[in-house]
């Protein structure tokens, strides 16, 4: 635009045309112009902007021209507007040229202005530099001086603060050893624990020799006293009978009180209580007896001191019977340690509870005596495993009975005395990695020895409950019962292992069993396929039912779940399971015996189908003199009718003075009766009930298709059809359910469009032909009781009926 008004080429806005040509002529010197205007803008402005220019000048074109020529006449009033867009540009131009210089102008005075400042003060930051250099040397001796005085005022002050803390030790002790004198042992006893404090508070200290002087003035006083008490405090325990060996004793104790018995648990209560204070020093001073820590137990305090104490006779007599040459030490014998501990903690329990815990109480501690007690004793059996463990690990007998006496003593302690899972037991020992390794591995060879001999038993197969009904619901097989009773066995052995890791792994032990199971009970089944509804074969659907059934039940039970969710936390970090998986176990739609449960349940179906087939088959042969001749006539003997046509020929009900089971029905009825009692004797209800219910389902489709679709019906051939279901068939099943018409669906409504009275079934078909795909028949349908059967079906079978009235058609 500038460019065009530096070359003075503005086009003047054109004049109304008084023909079409000069409207051409004119479109085409705005044309020129509008060239021309674009051709100057170019060349005014720089050569990377013409393909811009261009571009938006022919965009602009294109938007108010377009295709039609006629609108060439718009470009007049297109250029009037740029024009007076170009005029108000130049005024804004002009008006900001003017404004600028000032604005600048303004700006230089204002950074004069400031540079002058600046001089200002540069001018005096000189001489200021140079005075406080000055003062900085002047004053530097006397900084080096009073630096050196504060080195040595701080020097002082630390040889100070070391000399207090030898006071303070040097007096601690004095005052100590003057209560000693004086037989004050209780407030020596708290001059100790003062003592402890501060050594406790010493041990971020950089002074060694310090604090080794500490250390070593609480050891000093720390052995006097606990000699002195624990001496007194064995003497008390003496007179006490303590330890209690027999439970006779204990019972003694607790029954006889002699004249001193107040003054005795007077002096037990005061030396308890001075020996509780010894333990915050003893504990510092005492490296505690640990196990390795390839045992993993859990952290925790030592025993308290005058438990300690208490328990030091016990542990002689432990050492002395199960440790060395002993022949109580017996490293096949194990039940006779353990016994012995239990023993002793039911032995001193009543003392403990009423004597010991008051004492606890009232001095406000959070231990108790009895546990504490138990803590210290099951210490012993904890040492005599891991070093008897070693020895026998490769023998399986003896390995096997350690493993089962240990876990009669760990169910006792815990259920018996309350011990609590979060303390070191014996099952620590045991998840060490090789133990445990080998836990398993015998756990699973007499598991499987167990299943061998169990299947190859005479009464393998025959329930132990068969005589009592009420009991014998399932009809378990006598392995299938050993078997879950042998996992249910395993679950109580390693259901108190500390970790859920180990837990794991025996659950995938019991999971690996419960498949060799279904495999060995796979192979007699495909020996037993012969005789499918044979005792044997019925006993292993039994046995596989029943195990489904049990798996299914474990899979809600608490300690599953639990395992579940350790699973579901293995799982996830492994990444062994996909989305959709941990999402099922994370929602508990599925559980950790699902896999197991799913091939016993195919299995089963697998089973239930066979026996099903193998009646069917039964059932269909009888059935063809029934499929063949339809049924035998009530027709004089010289009467013939061939037996195409002997349901078109049969008398009507009313010409019959009682309606009776067609002959060639008895053969299918009777074999079906027998199967369905024999089977009801050998298969539990749920397994009977999905049985009746498949076949059922067979029969019904069968006797609707190869029977009824295959002939044509009069009424009395209806009639007899309709008596020998509903009278005959249905009620067979009548003792498995209240309604078994309703499992007979095809049978029962073609029976019914087959005798409808000849008014209902005219109707009927005329509703059915003139039924379409946007208005079908199903309201008539059900109003005669057909719900089943498509409309399609029910014009065919109206279509058998011989029956119709003749229309002249």
């Amino acid at each position: 635009m500038l460019a065009a008004d530096e070359t003075g080429e503005v086009p003047a806005a054109p004049c109304c045309p008084e023909s079409g040509d000069e409207t051409k002529n004119t479109e085409e010197k705005s044309d020129v112009n509008t060239a021309a205007l674009v051709g100057s803008e170019g060349l005014g402005q720089g050569s990377s902007e013409d393909g811009a220019l261009l571009s938006y000048v022919s965009a602009l074109i294109e938007k108010e021209v377009g295709s039609d020529l006629k609108s060439l006449k718009k470009l007049g009033k297109l250029i009037e507007q740029m024009t007076e867009s170009k005029v108000k540009l130049e005024e804004q131009v002009l008006t900001i040229s003017s404004e600028i210089p000032k604005r600048i102008q303004s700006a230089l005075k204002d950074a004069e202005e400031s540079k002058q400042v600046l001089n200002r003060f540069l001018e005096q930051e000189a001489p200021l530099f140079s005075s406080i250099n000055s003062h900085l040397l002047t004053a530097q001796p006397w900084m080096d001086d009073l630096g050196a005085k504060i080195n040595q005022i701080d020097e002082i002050g630390r040889h100070l603060t070391y000399l207090k803390w030898v006071s303070q030790i040097e007096e601690l002790s004095d005052n100590i050893q003057q209560y000693l004198m004086t037989n004050s042992v209780p407030e020596a006893a708290s001059i100790l624990v003062t003592m402890t404090e501060l050594d406790i508070q010493l041990q971020e200290s950089s002074c060694t020799h310090l604090l080794s002087f500490m250390r070593a003035t609480v050891k000093f006083w720390h052995k006097i006293l606990k000699d002195k008490l624990t001496s007194d405090f064995e003497e008390v325990l003496a007179q006490l009978h303590w330890p209690f060996i027999t439970h006779t004793q204990s019972q003694t104790v607790g029954v006889s009180r002699p004249a001193n018995a107040p003054e005795m648990y007077a002096n037990l209560e005061m030396l308890f209580c001075q020996l509780l204070k010894l333990q915050a020093s003893d504990e510092l001073l005492t490296e505690p007896k640990q196990l390795p820590d390839k045992y993993c137990l859990p952290a925790s305090p030592c025993v308290i001191l005058p438990m300690q104490i208490m328990l030091v006779p016990l542990q002689k007599r432990f050492r002395y019977h199960f440790r060395g040459s002993r022949q109580t030490n017996v490293i096949s014998k194990p039940e006779w340690y353990l016994a012995q501990v239990l023993m002793w903690i039911g032995n001193h329990s009543h003392f403990l509870d009423e004597k010991i815990q008051p004492i606890l109480d009232k001095v406000g501690s959070a231990v108790n005596a009895r546990l504490e007690f138990s803590r210290g004793l099951v210490m012993l059996i904890l040492e005599k495993l891991a070093s008897d463990i070693p020895c026998l690990l490769y023998d399986d007998s003896l390995f096997c009975h350690l493993v089962d006496e240990v876990l009669l003593f760990e169910r006792e302690l815990h259920s018996v005395h309350g011990y609590p899972s979060t303390f070191a037991s014996c099952m620590h020992i045991l998840s060490e990695e090789t133990c445990f390794q080998r836990w398993l591995t015998v756990e699973r060879k007499f598991a499987l020895q167990k299943m061998d001999s169990m299947l190859s038993s005479e009464a393998a197969w025959v329930s132990q409950y068969k005589d009592i009904t009420d009991v014998d619901e399932m009809k378990v097989p006598d392995c299938a019962e050993v078997f879950m009773t042998l996992l249910l066995v395993i679950t109580d052995r390693y259901k108190n292992l500390p970790t859920a890791s180990r837990k794991l792994q025996f659950l995938e032990l019991q999971k690996d069993l419960v498949d060799d199971f279904r495999i060995r009970l796979t192979q007699v089944m495909k020996e037993e396929t012969r005789a499918a509804l044979g005792f044997r074969y019925c006993a292993i659907l039994n046995a596989v039912n029943y195990i489904s059934a049990v798996l299914a039940d474990w899979a809600d039970n608490v300690f599953f779940l639990q395992l579940q969710q350790a699973a579901l936390e293995v799982f996830a970090e492994n990444n062994v399971l996909s989305k959709l998986q941990l999402g099922q176990l994370a929602s508990m739609e599925s559980s950790v015996f699902d896999d197991m449960i799913n091939l016993l349940e195919r299995l089963k179906l697998d089973m239930l189908t066979r026996q099903v087939d193998h009646v069917f088959r039964e059932v269909k042969d009888a059935a063809k003199l029934y499929k063949k001749e339809r049924c035998v006539l009530r027709q004089p003997p010289s009467t013939h009718v061939s037996p195409s046509q002997r349901w078109l020929s049969l008398p009507s009900q009313s010409e019959q003075a009682v309606m009776s089971l067609s002959s060639s029905a008895c053969p299918l009825l009777l074999t079906l009766r027998d199967r369905l009692l024999q089977l009801e004797q050998q298969l539990c209800f749920s397994l009977f009930k999905v049985f009746w219910q498949l076949l059922v389902e067979k029969l019904d489709v069968y006797i609707y298709q190869e029977i009824i679709l295959a002939n044509h019906f009069n009424e009395g051939g209806a009639a007899q059809l309709q008596f020998d279901m509903t009278r005959n068939l249905f009620p067979l099943f009548s003792h498995y359910c209240k309604r078994p018409e309703n499992y007979f669906k095809h049978v029962k409504e073609a029976c019914i469009v087959l005798n409808l009275n000849i008014g209902s079934a005219l109707l009927l078909k005329d509703v059915l032909q003139s039924a379409s795909e946007h208005v079908p028949a199903t309201a008539a349908l059900n109003e005669v009781g057909v719900y089943k059967l498509a409309q399609q079906d029910v014009e065919i079978l109206l279509n058998l009926r011989t029956n119709w009235p003749n229309t002249g058609k």
